[in-house]
């Protein structure tokens, strides 16, 4: 053989080799990119997840598991074009979730393509899901298409009763935004029966609107009111400045929509589909505060407090709401231990001149939360001073006297603990949290036990299903010596309630009390699991002694 012929026969061998070992290579990338996702989603890192996620998507196009993956965690992070590319993909293979015609349709609003916007809303009312959405999507496109009347629109649509309150709301700020101001008006006073965070919210967005339609004094007219944000709303206008989070093309209709919905999802728990949502919502409105307010509560919710803190810095200073996105700054950087910063950015509101109740309030739960009693109702001793010179409303004032008695409560200042208490209950007499706490403080210092079961009667009267306050009411007839009536109502605030630690140690002092040793020991264990330290070795001396004056619950 041939030197020549030998050494091409090497070169091929080696070429295959190589050849080889890059299908090897190329065969191992996407297998890798997938354990860095899986990775990065267990750190929480969800761009990262996402990101990888999409990679290995484009290797294994058929995947649908992980498509799927892919698409929840660009939505969590608020990657739209990563969502979109794995929504693409599932939709291909028909396996878009519910929420994934809402980010297609984001896409079509957002490039003014009404054309698929209407197909897309066909689609929804198609699969079921969200078809009850239906009526005001369509309203909010025929307004952005210029087609006809999308008040008239949402009138002739057939009625459904899970979309009832959200057509109300919507044909008042279809209404303004069409310009037919009296009506509009008129029918956004008449939702007065909405929550006050939410026609608050209605009221500023349908002012915003007005002052941008150059109708000042209709826009103050509808920002009466003692409610500091409708006053930051009013300020603004009154000096001229733009007021942002206006309701007037389809995006921000749709997002307002859309935000509310996932707040509905939402009551009990954070899920995926409700962080969809309020991504979707920001989708179709950049600049909606409330959508930016609402993804922040829901990622601090699951553990992502640093793309909660990201969503808040969404929230211009100019918006009226931009007090609230500082409070729950604040609050998230508690939640993350950082205690310090949060305090220093918290003093330094307080110190403006022109400082709000609502600043004082937060510092005092920021003290409360660091264990420093004296200094929170101190705060909130502030707040009330601001709150009472600005003539704030009644929702506002006992709330505050509630939390300064509380505050002292724990601190150890019975005698003003209770004049603070007493004050919130003049003002708030039917108010189970402040009849409970008032009639609960007095059981633990046995003083007044007739009075204070009468307060946590009423307290029961109004939240009958309530464990905590259920507890109370056992606890006081305990006290007063009704122990057949205290283990029956005890007995029914831990089946409220299985693991509350003081539940089950006034339980098992009561089955003590009546010579059910067995079961106060059950209870009392049962006591242990959730107890803090001090009630923990309470309960251990109960556990090896038995109940005496000494290990007495409180």
């Amino acid at each position: 053989m041939s030197p020549l012929k030998l050494a091409g026969g090497c070169v091929l061998a080696a070429l295959l080799a190589v050849s080889a070992e890059g299908a090897r290579i190329r065969e191992a990338e996407p297998t890798t990119a997938y354990v860095r996702a899986r990775v990065a989603e267990a750190g929480a890192d969800l761009h990262k997840a996402a990101t990888g996620y999409a990679a290995v998507m484009e290797a294994s196009p058929d995947d649908m598991a992980l498509a799927m993956r892919a698409y929840r965690q660009a939505m969590m992070a608020g990657d739209r074009k990563l969502a979109t590319r794995a929504a693409k993909a599932l939709d291909a293979r028909n396996g878009l979730p519910p929420d994934g015609p809402l980010l297609l349709l984001a896409n079509a609003v957002q490039k003014k393509d009404w054309r698929t916007a209407g197909v897309l809303t066909d689609r929804i009312e198609k699969e079921r899901v969200f078809a009850f959405l239906v009526p005001v999507l369509r309203a909010w496109i025929a307004l952005g298409a210029h087609d006809g009347d999308p008040v008239a629109k949402l009138d002739a649509a057939a009625p459904d009763p899970l979309g009832t309150s959200y057509i109300a709301e919507h044909r008042a700020l279809l209404m303004l935004a069409e310009g037919q101001t009296e009506q509009g008006v008129a029918a956004l006073r008449a939702l007065s029966v909405q929550p006050p965070a939410r026609n608050t919210r209605l009221r500023i967005a349908a002012a915003a609107g007005l002052a941008k339609a150059r109708q000042k004094e209709r826009a103050l007219a509808l920002l009466e009111g003692d409610d500091p944000l409708l006053a930051a709303a009013r300020a603004r206008i009154a000096a001229g400045d733009r007021l942002p989070s206006t309701i007037v093309t389809a995006g921000d209709g749709i997002s307002e929509l859309i935000v509310r919905v996932a707040i509905d999802v939402n009551r009990e728990r954070v899920t995926p589909l409700g962080l969809a949502l309020v991504r979707i919502a920001t989708f179709f409105a950049p600049a909606n505060a409330s959508a930016w307010l609402a993804s922040s509560e829901m990622l601090s919710g699951v553990g992502q407090n640093e793309l909660a803190l990201a969503a808040l810095d969404k929230v211009t200073a100019d918006d009226p709401f931009s007090d609230v996105a500082q409070a729950l700054r604040l609050k998230i950087l508690v939640r993350q231990g950082q205690t310090e910063t949060a305090l220093a950015e918290s003093l330094k509101r307080t110190g403006r001149t022109d400082a709000t109740f609502r600043d004082w309030t937060t510092l005092g739960d920021l003290y409360g939360d660091l264990g420093r009693r004296s200094e929170a109702a101190g705060a909130y001793g502030r707040a009330l001073e601001l709150a009472e010179a600005a003539r704030a409303p009644t929702d506002d004032l006992w709330p505050l006297w509630l939390l300064r008695g509380g505050a002292l409560e724990q601190g150890g200042d019975w005698p003003q603990a209770r004049t603070a208490l007493e004050k919130a209950l003049a003002l708030a007499p039917d108010q189970a949290v402040v009849l409970n706490y008032l009639g609960y403080a007095q059981l633990e210092r046995r003083e007044n036990l007739e009075d204070a079961q009468k307060l946590i009667e009423r307290a029961s009267q109004l939240r009958p299903d309530d464990p905590s306050i259920t507890d109370s009411l056992g606890w006081a007839y305990y006290l007063r010596g009704n122990l057949p009536k205290a283990i029956e109502t005890l007995e029914r605030a831990a089946q409220g309630e299985p693991g509350e630690a003081t539940i089950n140690e006034h339980l098992g002092d009561a089955y003590w009390a009546v010579g059910r040793k067995y079961e106060a020991r059950y209870a009392w264990r049962a006591a242990l699991v959730q107890a803090g330290e001090r009630d923990a070795a309470r309960i251990r001396n109960k556990l090896d002694e038995g109940l005496s004056g000494r290990t007495a619950a409180r």
